[in-house]
């Protein structure tokens, strides 16, 4: 797959420019559903799943025991297990290392990836509480327990209020979007692929989301995955 960058701002853009693409969701229970994500008008893809109970548990006390949390490294489908093992030890659940090596296995497959960078993070705040687009080619993001990732559909998108556009104000003032129920909120265990804006043919139509806000008290286990260039 060819990326490709650019140097337009989204000041120097009308905002009919934005109009003038079309992009949707593709949301099913088949995990088969992420490879809709080629298609050139998704620009979310989502497989819907719950956690098994048994792996539900283990996430849990790994919370307990892991609350600081906040690991990044560069892993293959193969080293996944040694990798997560090494960096922390026996302390990680066994069905938890094998979910995380199925998503992993799976992310690198279809995008024909030999290895990827890959964030397993525990947060009490929202890691980015503005929406925003990512300038990669494409993010996986799942929450294993916790809220989880705000988004926004394409059309609903004034990107002229994104960033700098917004001058200083916040995201439900600035003219983003029109309304609160706008907003678009994955489950947890859900896995979603996000399209970025260095995605082919994707300029200015990379997904807009955010991090949610976390209740006082609780906290999130964050998985993010991202292409190695």
């Amino acid at each position: 797959m060819t990326i490709v960058r650019s140097e337009n701002t989204k000041q120097e853009l009308p905002a009919s420019y934005f109009q003038q693409k079309v992009r949707r969701s593709a949301i099913d229970a088949d995990p088969t559903v992420l490879a809709d994500i080629y298609q050139d008008d998704v620009n979310i893809a989502i497989w819907q799943r719950k956690l098994p109970t048994a792996l539900q548990k283990s996430v849990q006390d790994f919370l307990l025991a892991n609350s600081a949390l906040k690991l990044s490294i560069s892993v293959t489908p193969e080293s996944l297990l040694a990798s997560l093992q090494d960096s922390l030890g026996p302390k990680i659940p066994i069905n938890l290392c094998n979910d995380i090596s199925q998503i992993v296995d799976m992310f690198c497959c279809l995008f024909e990836l030999q290895r990827t960078g890959l964030r397993l993070t525990v947060l009490d705040r929202p890691m980015c509480p503005r929406f925003h687009v990512d300038r990669v080619p494409c993010r996986l993001v799942t929450t294993y327990e916790g809220c989880a990732t705000d988004w926004l559909p394409h059309a609903s998108v004034n990107r002229t209020k994104l960033g700098m556009g917004s001058n200083g104000m916040p995201d439900n003032k600035s003219g983003l979007f029109e309304s609160t129920t706008d907003i678009q909120t994955l489950n947890c265990a859900e896995v979603a692929l996000l399209k970025g804006e260095l995605w082919e043919n994707n300029e200015n139509a990379g997904l807009v989301h955010r991090s949610p806000e976390v209740p006082a008290g609780q906290t999130r286990l964050l998985l993010t995955l991202d292409f190695i260039e």
